[in-house]
């Protein structure tokens, strides 16, 4: 018993940094885009994605561990969480030819993905 009180003061230590060190990235992206909001997706045991959408409609993710630290994150950066990524908040993404090409390339004619 003693282990376990000794050691989840740690646990919790550890997921407040690596929520603090995602917050300042999520409040960077926000700052480079005029605002953003957000929405939380599970990723299975690779963690939880948090995607961005700024108010420009650029976009980006990054990657937490867990959901509960992608949720402090979202939190401690004031982050508005969507639910669902739904068709309104999808909508305000802006996609460019780069994305289109990744996405559709192959199907399209384009280069298959080399990292693949």
């Amino acid at each position: 018993m003693a282990d376990t009180e000794e050691t989840a003061p740690t646990a919790d230590k550890k997921q407040d940094r690596t929520a603090a060190k995602l917050a300042k990235q999520i409040g960077a992206f926000a700052g480079q885009h005029g605002g953003a909001e957000g929405h939380l997706a599970h990723m299975g045991q690779a963690g939880t994605r948090i995607v961005l959408v700024g108010t420009d409609g650029e976009w980006g993710d990054l990657v937490a561990p867990t959901y509960d630290t992608a949720r402090l994150a979202a939190e401690k950066a004031g982050l508005t969480l969507h639910e669902e990524f739904d068709g309104e908040f999808a909508a305000r993404v802006r996609t460019g030819p780069y994305e289109w090409t990744r996405m559709a390339g192959i199907q399209l004619g384009g280069t298959a993905n080399p990292a693949a």
